[in-house]
Protein backbone atom coordinates (compact mmCIF):
# COMPACT_ATOMS: atom_id res chain seq x y z
CA UNK A 1 0.00 0.00 0.00
CA UNK A 2 1.26 3.48 -0.84
CA UNK A 3 2.69 5.23 2.23
CA UNK A 4 0.68 8.44 1.79
CA UNK A 5 -2.52 6.41 1.66
CA UNK A 6 -1.58 4.67 4.90
CA UNK A 7 -0.82 8.03 6.55
CA UNK A 8 -4.25 9.30 5.44
CA UNK A 9 -5.97 6.14 6.74
CA UNK A 10 -4.28 6.37 10.16
CA UNK A 11 -5.12 10.07 10.39
CA UNK A 12 -8.78 9.27 9.66
CA UNK A 13 -8.80 6.61 12.40
CA UNK A 14 -7.60 9.17 14.95
CA UNK A 15 -10.21 11.69 13.75
CA UNK A 16 -12.98 9.11 14.16
CA UNK A 17 -11.77 8.13 17.65
CA UNK A 18 -10.44 11.31 19.34
CA UNK A 19 -9.45 9.52 22.56
CA UNK A 20 -7.44 6.80 20.81
CA UNK A 21 -4.06 6.10 22.47
CA UNK A 22 -1.81 3.33 21.20
CA UNK A 23 1.65 1.92 21.68
CA UNK A 24 3.57 1.39 18.43
CA UNK A 25 3.03 -2.37 18.82
CA UNK A 26 -0.73 -1.91 19.20
CA UNK A 27 -0.82 0.41 16.19
CA UNK A 28 1.12 -2.13 14.12
CA UNK A 29 -1.44 -4.84 14.93
CA UNK A 30 -4.50 -2.59 14.56
CA UNK A 31 -3.58 -1.41 11.07
CA UNK A 32 -1.89 -4.62 9.92
CA UNK A 33 1.38 -2.86 9.09
CA UNK A 34 5.00 -3.88 9.24
CA UNK A 35 6.64 -2.34 12.31
CA UNK A 36 8.96 -0.10 10.25
CA UNK A 37 6.08 1.20 8.11
CA UNK A 38 4.03 1.95 11.18
CA UNK A 39 6.97 3.78 12.76
CA UNK A 40 7.36 5.98 9.65
CA UNK A 41 3.62 6.74 9.57
CA UNK A 42 3.62 7.74 13.24
CA UNK A 43 6.75 9.88 12.78
CA UNK A 44 5.14 11.73 9.86
CA UNK A 45 1.97 12.44 11.82
CA UNK A 46 3.97 13.57 14.86
CA UNK A 47 6.15 15.83 12.67
CA UNK A 48 3.00 17.39 11.20
CA UNK A 49 1.71 18.06 14.75
CA UNK A 50 -1.32 15.84 14.22
CA UNK A 51 -0.14 13.20 16.72
CA UNK A 52 1.98 13.47 19.86
CA UNK A 53 3.73 11.10 22.23
CA UNK A 54 2.47 10.80 25.79
CA UNK A 55 4.83 10.41 28.73
CA UNK A 56 3.68 6.77 28.90
CA UNK A 57 4.99 6.08 25.38
CA UNK A 58 1.61 6.11 23.67
CA UNK A 59 0.74 7.99 20.53
CA UNK A 60 -2.43 10.11 20.59
CA UNK A 61 -3.98 12.98 18.72
CA UNK A 62 -2.43 16.35 19.45
CA UNK A 63 -5.00 18.88 20.58
CA UNK A 64 -5.07 22.39 19.12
Amino acid sequence: MELERVVWRVREEFLEMPGLRLTPAQATRLWGLEYETCRVVIERLVASDFLRWTTAGLVTRAES
